[in-house]
């Protein structure tokens, strides 16, 4: 399994902040089917105050580049992600168009 770790923030309105979390106690089928199918093995968010944190563990058959064009053409994730960007917001380093931001791995226990 391959590991890959991102950041993202919410708008700081606790009651969207609040939508946003119920969202994510029912996401949408057609959402988790798109997760699946692309090679996401696991996928985890983690909230602290705005701040997400999203663990997404694949098989070495992902690709970042075939996950997008599949999401691109697919109507219901679009939907799915425009009803999200309600909520979220760039981190202030993002680059222009970007959501979730790739974090660099700067330590392991079982590496030392």
């Amino acid at each position: 399994m391959i590991r890959y770790c991102f950041a993202l923030d919410l708008v700081d309105d606790q009651e969207l902040i609040k939508a946003y979390e119920d969202w994510h106690q029912k996401v949408w089928p057609q959402i988790i089917h798109s997760i699946v199918v692309s090679g996401i093995k696991n996928l985890e968010i983690y909230r602290v105050g705005n701040r997400l944190f999203m663990i997404m563990e694949v098989t070495s058959k992902f690709s970042f580049e075939k996950k997008v064009e599949t999401d691109n053409k697919n109507p219901k994730v679009q939907e799915w992600e425009e009803l999200m960007w309600k909520f979220q917001q760039p981190l202030p380093f993002a680059k222009s168009g970007e959501k979730w931001v790739l974090m660099d791995k700067i330590f392991d226990l079982n590496k030392n």
